[in-house]
C-alpha cells in the first residue's frame, strides 16, 4: 500500500466456537496499533434452535448477558478491518464461525482470512507452528482463547520482525 505505516502492524483474528465448531462464542481481532479487541457473542436465537447447542465452556446465560449480538460483532469488525486481509492460526476454523455471523444475516463476508505464517516467507510452517506453542508457553496463554491466540500472534509476529519490546 502506498503511503501506508510503516509501523502498522498487520490485523490477526481468532475465533472461538462451541465444541462441535461453527458457532460463534467468542471472538478478538488486532488493530494496527497492536491493541486486542475481544468479545463474547450472543447467540442468535436461530443458533439455538438447532439441536445439541455446545456452547464450550461458557453458559448461555453468560454468552447472553455478557456478550455482544452477531450483528454488533459485524459492524466493529466492519469499521475496523473493511476490505482487509486477516491472519490467522486456524484459517479453516475461523473461515466457518464468521461465515456463520455474516450468514445470520444474509451478509457476504468483508474481510479475507489468510495463514498467519504466510506474512513470513523465510520461516518454515512448523517453525512458525512451534514458536507460536512455545510463546503460549513463555506468556502462560491459553491457545483457545481467542484473545490469547491473537495476543501471541502479535508478539510472535514482533519477534519475527525483530521489533520485540
Amino acid at each position: 500500500m502506498a503511503g501506508a505505516d510503516t509501523n502498522e502492524l498487520p490485523g490477526f483474528i481468532a475465533v472461538e466456537t462451541g465444541d462441535e465448531g461453527g458457532l460463534p462464542l467468542a471472538i478478538a481481532w488486532s488493530l494496527p496499533d497492536g491493541r486486542v479487541k475481544h468479545t463474547l457473542i450472543q447467540p442468535d436465537d436461530d443458533w439455538l434452535n438447532e439441536e445439541l447447542v455446545a456452547l464450550g465452556g461458557y453458559s448461555l446465560e453468560e454468552l447472553t448477558s455478557m456478550g455482544v449480538s452477531p450483528l454488533d460483532v459485524i459492524r466493529e469488525l466492519e469499521t475496523d478491518h473493511f476490505n482487509e486481509t486477516l491472519y490467522t492460526a486456524g484459517v479453516g476454523d475461523d473461515e466457518a464461525a464468521l461465515s456463520r455471523l455474516f450468514d445470520t444475516y444474509g451478509l457476504d463476508p468483508f474481510v479475507e482470512l489468510a495463514p498467519a505464517e504466510s506474512l513470513y516467507a523465510s520461516v518454515a510452517p512448523g517453525d512458525w507452528s512451534r514458536a507460536r506453542g512455545e510463546l503460549f508457553g513463555e506468556r502462560g496463554l491459553e491457545p483457545m482463547r481467542p484473545d490469547h491466540e491473537v495476543e501471541v500472534m502479535l508478539h510472535l509476529h514482533q519477534r519475527l520482525e525483530g521489533n520485540e519490546d
